[in-house]
C-alpha cells in the first residue's frame, strides 16, 4: 500500500477514541488559537476585498464568515476564514517544517462541519487528523521543498484541509484517495509573496482547495491514487528530495501536534528568539533604545533567508523583518499586531534602532534559538542566549497564556461576556452537539 492510500485510510478510519487525550487537548488549543487570531483579523480592511467579491458573485449561504453576519458558500467561507487565520502571522508553526497547519485545516473542517451539522467532537477529530496529514507530508519533503521557494503552508495545507473535509463529508476510501489527489494537484504558493496579502491568501486557498477536493470526490470526481509518491507526483515535482517513510512511519502512534507551537508574537516565527532576547534586555537589564550603540545577533539560516528587511515599507512587510521585530521588542516590550502597522514601521525611534541591528548566520544554531549582544553607550556589552523561543515545542505557551492571548485578541470584536462564553465552550468543544453553535457565538 502506497503513502497516499495509507494516509487516506488513516484520515478516514481513525476513531476519536484512538486519539490520545493529550493530542485532542492540543487540537482544542489549536482551535482556540485559530478563532482568536481570525476574530481579531476579521476587522482588517482587506477583508472587504474578499467579502465584496463574494457579494458580487453570490453563492449558496452554507457557512459563516468569522466575526461577521455574512454567510456564503463552503468554498468562500474556507477561503476567507483561512485568510483571516494567517493574516496577522499570529497562528501556529510546526517544527521543523515551518508549516502553519491550523490556518488551512480548521476553516475547512468548520465550514464542512456546519453544512453537515457535525458535532464539535467530529470537527475536533477531523482537525487533529488533518493537521497530522499536513505535517507528515511536510516532513517528507523537508527542507528541500521549502528551500526551493515554495510556501509550505500553501502547498501542504491542501492535504490537511482535504483530509478534514473528506472525513466530515463521509467519503469512502476510494473517494478520500481521490480527494487527496484533487487537493495535491492544486498545491501552490511561493515565498516571493511574503510581506503582502498574498501570503495569508495561500492559507485561505489551501482551505478552499481542500473543501473543493472533498466535494468533487464525493460526487465521483477522480484523480491519481499516487499523488504523494508517484513519479510525477507532489514530492517528485515540488521537491528535490523526499522520504515517504515520514508520512507512514508509526502513523497513529507518533503524533506531530506536540511539535506544533502556538505563536506568542505576530510575525515570522524565526525571529521569535530574537524578540525574546530584546525583551530580556528591556525588562531585566533596563536597556532603552537611546542607550544602544549596536546590536549583533547569531541566528539560524532562515532568519536572513526570510526576514532580512532592514526598513520595511508597510506593516505586513514588518512581519518579515527581524530588525523591526527586534526593535519593537526592545522599545515596546512585545511584538503584537499593533507593532506591525504601517505607522509603526515608519516610526523614527524604531527606524533608528533598526539601523543598529546586524545578524550573522550560525549554521549550527537550532531553529528556535539565537544569541544576541547589545553594546551600550556607557561601554557595556550584554549578551543573552535564548535556547528555546517562547511558543516553541520545548517552551510552549501554557493554557493560561493561550487564554490571555484569546481574550486580548477577541476583545477587538466581541464583548467580554461573549468572549468568556465562547472560550468556555471551546474548551468543551468535544461536548458541542453542532459546530454551528460555535460559529454563532463568534459573531459580534
Amino acid at each position: 500500500m502506497g503513502a497516499t492510500e495509507t494516509l487516506a485510510r488513516f484520515a478516514l478510519n481513525t476513531p476519536s477514541t484512538a486519539i490520545p487525550d493529550p493530542i485532542l487537548h492540543e487540537g482544542k488549543r489549536c482551535i482556540i488559537n485559530y478563532l482568536a487570531v481570525a476574530l481579531y483579523a476579521s476587522a482588517d480592511p482587506s477583508m472587504q476585498i474578499l467579502t465584496g467579491l463574494f457579494e458580487e458573485e453570490g453563492g449558496n449561504p452554507q457557512a459563516a464568515l468569522i466575526g461577521s453576519d455574512m454567510r456564503t458558500s463552503l468554498q468562500n467561507a474556507a477561503l476567507a476564514n483561512g485568510y483571516l487565520a494567517h493574516l496577522e502571522d499570529y497562528d501556529d508553526t510546526h517544527f521543523p517544517t515551518v508549516i502553519h497547519p491550523s490556518a488551512p485545516t480548521i476553516p475547512a473542517a468548520i465550514a464542512v462541519g456546519e453544512r453537515q451539522n457535525a458535532t464539535g467532537l467530529d470537527v475536533l477529530t477531523a482537525t487533529v487528523l488533518g493537521i497530522e496529514a499536513c505535517c507528515r507530508i511536510g516532513l517528507s519533503v523537508h527542507p528541500h521543498h521549502y528551500d526551493a521557494g515554495w510556501h509550505i503552508t500553501g502547498t501542504c495545507g491542501v492535504f490537511g484541509s482535504a483530509a478534514a473535509a473528506g472525513r466530515l463529508l463521509g467519503l469512502d476510501e476510494g473517494q478520500m484517495v481521490n480527494a487527496l489527489g484533487i487537493a495535491g494537484t492544486q498545491a501552490a504558493g511561493v515565498r516571493e509573496t511574503f510581506g503582502s496579502m498574498s501570503k495569508p491568501f495561500h492559507a485561505g486557498r489551501s482551505a478552499q482547495s481542500g473543501v473543493l477536493a472533498g466535494l468533487l470526490a464525493s460526487r465521483g470526481f477522480t484523480s491519481t491514487d499516487t499523488i504523494l509518491e508517484g513519479r510525477r507526483g507532489f514530492a517528485a515535482v515540488l521537491s528535490t528530495a523526499s522520504d515517504m517513510a515520514q508520512i507512514t512511519e508509526a502513523l497513529g502512534e507518533r503524533w506531530e501536534l506536540p511539535n506544533n507551537g502556538l505563536k506568542p508574537y505576530s510575525c515570522g516565527v524565526v525571529s521569535h528568539p530574537l524578540i525574546d532576547a530584546m525583551i530580556i534586555f528591556r525588562n531585566t537589564h533596563g536597556v532603552k533604545a537611546e542607550d544602544v550603540v549596536s546590536v549583533t545577533a547569531n541566528v539560524q539560516p532562515l532568519v536572513l533567508e526570510l526576514m532580512d528587511r532592514q526598513h520595511p515599507r508597510i506593516g505586513l512587510e514588518g512581519k518579515f523583518s527581524h530588525q523591526h521585530s527586534m526593535a519593537v521588542g526592545l522599545v515596546d516590550g512585545g511584538a503584537f499586531p499593533e507593532q506591525y502597522t504601517d505607522e509603526r514601521v515608519l516610526d523614527p525611534t524604531i527606524t533608528a534602532l533598526r539601523d543598529k541591528i546586524k545578524a550573522t548566520v550560525d549554521p549550527k544554531m537550532p531553529d528556535d534559538a539565537a544569541e544576541v549582544t547589545v553594546t551600550l553607550k556607557d561601554g557595556r556589552s550584554i549578551t543573552e542566549k535564548v535556547d528555546h523561543a517562547t511558543g516553541a515545542p520545548e517552551n510552549p505557551m501554557s493554557d493560561s497564556q493561550l487564554e490571555d492571548k484569546f481574550r486580548n485578541l477577541v476583545s477587538r470584536v466581541l464583548s467580554k461576556n461573549q468572549s468568556e462564553k465562547l472560550l468556555t465552550r471551546l474548551w468543551d468543544i468535544d461536548k458541542v452537539d453542532n459546530v454551528g453553535e460555535i460559529m454563532e457565538m463568534a459573531r459580534p
